[in-house]
Formats: structure tokens, C-alpha cells, sequence
């Protein structure tokens, strides 16, 4: 099979909101090719970058890629709406910098396999680890390991952003707890959520695509019994009160939720929300407070922050 491959130049601080708009188009998923992890100063013992090369990467920005199969695609159209989603991201004042469209000819079996050698177990929090399933890999007895089917064009689970979802959950959630995870994507952080303990999780996502993966994700995890993946706009419609709510997605999304989570929070219950550029931090905790959520804790990967409230 041949595709199309259409590549977005872009800024880091746009990237989701790129890859959001890829993803409506049709995408099964994207790649992020960010010059930063070659130069990244890690501060952490988690983590660990495999034979990059700088010839794959920008020399400024960030390419945000997807694949899309020529049969069944018309790009035309395809690249129109992607044009125009991106200027209508310049009225939430995001800088999407160059915003450059690159449409590319592919061949399937020149790059099939060879992203693989690129994806390999990486250890993401003190006892989380993210594995392809064509890894072999052998975990420590206090080890978690997800596996993950990323597909042709994927996202690894290392965005700092999941990062620190991951992280907020390893240190928040409660054996026992139930969790809306909105927003899901793969389910990477629903999976995590039923490792640690979660006694079930509503993972929610308004891409259909995304609730094809993340069901996907689960059964290979062995944890779809403890994950209802359903297609939903936020948490519209949603009532049942549970202790822990999380959600991965653009801080411009994040602040009109908020009472919604406030909703369906329970008494001291949990909201660790990611997604968020350093430069919306303050917007993000504004729209917190005047649903009554109190920020517990803020921390940071690079321009990245994840926020931690409580509903008292």
C-alpha cells in the first residue's frame, strides 16, 4: 500500500493542537520530530533515547507527521481542512510558528518496520515502564510495564505531558478508586490507572479512532475487564461520582471542563490535569479555583506542567 505522508512544521508549544487536528483528519496517530531530546539535559534517571540521529529532526521547531493511506484519502481536501484547522488555532493566540504543509509520497515497505528499531522499553516513573509489544523485556517484582501496539504512526507514551500524568497517578490514585480518564488516546493512562490499582476506569475520547486504539491497548494489557472505552465529548452526559479524575489534553480545552469535573468529583476527590504549556499555567489554575478545586501540587517537564487539584 503507498500513502501520503503530510508533515506539519510547527512549534512546540502547538504541537498538541497540531496533532489534535491530524488526528481529525483521519490520522491513526502521529509522530513528533522535536530537536529538543537530542540535547535534553536529563535530570532524571527515567528515560533513555535509542540511536537518534539529528538528520531526522528540524533545526528549529518541531514536525508533527501523519500517514494517510492514497486509496481511500483525497489529500486535496484532506490538506484544506488541515490548513484551515490551523488558522483557526491563531484565535486561541497559540503560535503555531511557520505552520509549513509538506505532502510526501511513501512507500509502505521503505519505513514499515524501520521506525521500530527507534521504540524500545522505557522506563517512565519508579515503577512504570512503557514497552512495544516486539520487545522482549524482563521487569524488576515491583515493576509495571504497559505494552503498547503503537502502529504505522504512533505516539510512545514519553511525551512529557503523559509523563507526568503518569507520574501524578503513580502518587495519587488509591487501590480501590474509580477514574474518568478523558481524553484517552492510546488508554495509556487508563491502563496505568488499573496497574495501579484502579477497581475500574471510564476512558473517554471524541475521536473514534482513539476509542479503536485504546480498546486495543487494553486487551493487550489484559485489563479491558476493568476499562469501559466509550466515544464522548468530554464528560458530557456523565453523572456517577468517582475519586479520580485525569485528562492529557490542551489547557484551552481543560478550562472549559472544569466545573464539569468539579460535577463528578467526589468529596477530596483527585483531578490531575497535563497538556498544559508553561504559558497557560495560570489560566488553567484560575479556571480551577472558581470551580472550587483547590491546586495541590504543580510540577514540570521542560514547558510542560501538570496540576494536581482536589475537590474540598
Amino acid at each position: 500500500m503507498n500513502w501520503t505522508e503530510i508533515s506539519i512544521h510547527t512549534t512546540a508549544e502547538a504541537v498538541e493542537a497540531v496533532s489534535n487536528i491530524l488526528h481529525e483528519a483521519g490520522a491513526n496517530g502521529v509522530v513528533i520530530e522535536d530537536p529538543e531530546v537530542l540535547y535534553r539535559d536529563w535530570d532524571t534517571p527515567f528515560g533513555e533515547i535509542y540511536q537518534l540521529s539529528p538528520d531526522d529532526f528540524p533545526t528549529e521547531g518541531v514536525f508533527v507527521k501523519a500517514y494517510f493511506p492514497v486509496e481511500s484519502v483525497n489529500i486535496t481536501e484532506t490538506v484544506d481542512f488541515i490548513r484551515n484547522q490551523l488558522h483557526q488555532l491563531h484565535t486561541y493566540d497559540l503560535d503555531v510558528g511557520k505552520a509549513a504543509i509538506v505532502v510526501t509520497d511513501v512507500h509502505e515497505d521503505e519505513w514499515a518496520h524501520a521506525w521500530k528499531k527507534y521504540y524500545k522499553p522505557v522506563s517512565v516513573s519508579e515503577h512504570i515502564t512503557i514497552k512495544p509489544i516486539w520487545e522482549e523485556y524482563t521487569p524488576r517484582e515491583d515493576e509495571l510495564v504497559i505494552e503498547m501496539d503503537p502502529g504505522m504512526a504512533f505516539g510512545t507514551g514519553t511525551h512529557p505531558t503523559t509523563v507526568l500524568c503518569l507520574r501524578a497517578l503513580e502518587k495519587y490514585l488509591k487501590p480501590g478508586d474509580r477514574v474518568y480518564d478523558v481524553g484517552t488516546g492510546t488508554a495509556i493512562l487508563s491502563i496505568a490507572a488499573v496497574k495501579l490499582g484502579a477497581a475500574h476506569v471510564l476512558a473517554l475520547d471524541l475521536d473514534e479512532v482513539a476509542v479503536r486504539s485504546a480498546q486495543t491497548n487494553t486487551e493487550i494489557n489484559h485489563v479491558d475487564e476493568h476499562i469501559t472505552v466509550r466515544q464522548n465529548n468530554l464528560l458530557d452526559g456523565i453523572e456517577e461520582p468517582v475519586e479520580l479524575v485525569v485528562a492529557n489534553i490542551l489547557a484551552e480545552v481543560i478550562v472549559r471542563f472544569t466545573d464539569d469535573v468539579a460535577r463528578v468529583l467526589k468529596p477530596n476527590g483527585t483531578f490531575i490535569a497535563s497538556g498544559i504549556i508553561s504559558a497557560r499555567e495560570d489560566d488553567v489554575k484560575r479556571a480551577l479555583q472558581q470551580a472550587n478545586l483547590e491546586v495541590i501540587e504543580t510540577v514540570y517537564i521542560e514547558d510542560w506542567v501538570a496540576i494536581i487539584a482536589k475537590k474540598r
